[in-house]
């Protein structure tokens, strides 16, 4: 079958992204053929139809959004503007669909977190037209964000984010999710985990990774605490810091460095000048790599950039202090790595990840002297590291696989 991916970006390293792509190497496996629909398209989301007007930074979809979330009183004029670029984009959808005939579509985020507002409301009113049939993939549903709760579309929200409709079949990649959305919707979901190749482990680090630690200043001697996630503030990186402060002043027989690897995210205010602030105050060596991690590998200004995966070998520790995730990718390409993590103890962890087995310092909102001494016994037992990222890794396989994917996507569009 010819399965069209549709959402704001499909593109870069945001975790959405990076699990559509995942989706589609399964499906390829199953011997399906993945089309891709949306504002900016990567490298890997080819065939497919780019359409700069469905991506959340357009300036459209930006005015509807600060007019949406700027308050609570309906207007009948923002009702109607979006309602005519709603128009627009389903004319759009249309298109993808008589270019590339789709047997289904997998909407993703689109219908769940309401950055794209028209995007939603078109793909509620394409779906029910042509009954098409469809898998709304949930990343963040709006009422997990607090920025979204006082706005003046109630009845947009009610009715596209997610839509109902008896041609579409939700997912969620947390039974947390699962829950809260039977409960606030009455929409029944099937829970599948953000997933890894498991089965084929990363090959150790080649000529052009093994440079990472000299390009970027950073000796081979000095423990390398990895923060592998976008400079948003729900990632809570300022937690990275202080467990750094603490190491360096309860540690002084070996030199820190903290590495942030994300760009600036896609989140509104100046968390990052704060976060800098921050590393001042805490008087720590940090290092924002986010413009020499890229896609793939190049150079950029006359220095070597570097993937993800280049980067992970060199890490230490990984820090994931978030306060909230829709799951976790970040988290399960750790234990693919085999490294260690220090976690906070966020739901969807608590409630699927934990669960299966996966072991990590964890902490509950703070860094406190006992999470230093945790991630301090570790750092200087490597044995027990070996025996930790182990264990991890077996999980890893038995619980958020691309079989377990495979499995499950089986079963979806049976």
């Amino acid at each position: 079958m010819r399965i069209g991916f549709v959402a704001t970006r499909i593109a870069g390293l945001d975790g959405v992204s990076l699990e559509i792509n995942k989706w589609a190497e399964v499906l390829r496996r199953l011997g399906h053929e993945p089309c891709f629909c949306a504002g900016e398209l990567g490298e890997y989301a080819q065939p497919g139809l780019e359409a700069p007007p469905f991506h959340f930074q357009h300036p459209e979809a930006v005015a509807l959004h600060d007019g949406a979330f700027s308050g609570a009183e309906e207007s009948r004029v923002l009702y109607r503007r979006i309602a005519e670029s709603a128009g627009r984009l389903k004319a759009t959808l249309y298109e993808f669909a008589d270019r590339f005939q789709p047997d289904w579509i997998i909407t993703q985020n689109a219908q769940a977190i309401p950055m794209q507002i028209a995007l939603g409301v078109a793909l509620r009113d394409f779906i029910s037209e042509t009954h098409l049939p469809t898998i709304g993939h949930h990343h963040d549903f709006y009422w997990e964000r607090e920025r979204f709760l006082v706005n003046r579309i109630p009845d947009i929200l009610l009715t596209a984010f997610p839509s109902e409709g008896t041609s579409t079949r939700h997912v969620v990649i947390s039974t947390a999710m699962q829950r809260e959305l039977f409960m606030r919707r009455r929409l029944s979901a099937t829970y599948v985990p953000n997933v890894f190749d498991f089965h084929n482990p990363p090959p150790p680090p080649d000529d052009y990774a093994l440079t990472v630690r000299d390009e970027l200043g950073i000796a081979p001697d000095e423990r390398l605490i990895l923060q592998p996630t976008r400079i948003v503030r729900r990632k809570n990186i300022e937690r990275a810091v202080e467990l750094v402060r603490q190491l360096v002043e309860r540690d002084p027989r070996h030199r820190y460095v903290l590495v942030v690897t994300g760009y600036v995210g896609d989140e509104a205010g100046s968390y990052y000048d704060w976060l800098l602030r921050q590393v001042e105050t805490a008087g720590i060596r940090a290092l924002f790599i986010g413009d020499r991690v890229e896609e793939q590998r190049g150079t950029s200004g006359g220095r070597r950039t570097y993937t993800l995966w280049d980067i992970y070998p060199h890490a230490d520790f990984v820090t994931y202090l978030s306060s909230y995730e829709g799951f976790g990718n970040a988290l399960i390409e750790t234990l693919y790595f085999r490294k260690p993590l220090v976690v906070n103890a966020y739901t969807a962890y608590r409630s699927d990840i934990k669960p299966a087995g996966v072991r990590a310092v964890e902490i509950r909102e703070e860094v406190t002297p006992q999470t230093v001494s945790e991630v301090l016994a570790l750092l200087d037992d490597p044995a027990e590291v070996a025996h930790t990222v182990a264990h991890n890794y077996a999980v890893g396989q038995a619980h958020f696989s691309y079989e377990v994917l495979e499995s499950r996507l089986r079963a979806l569009l049976a």
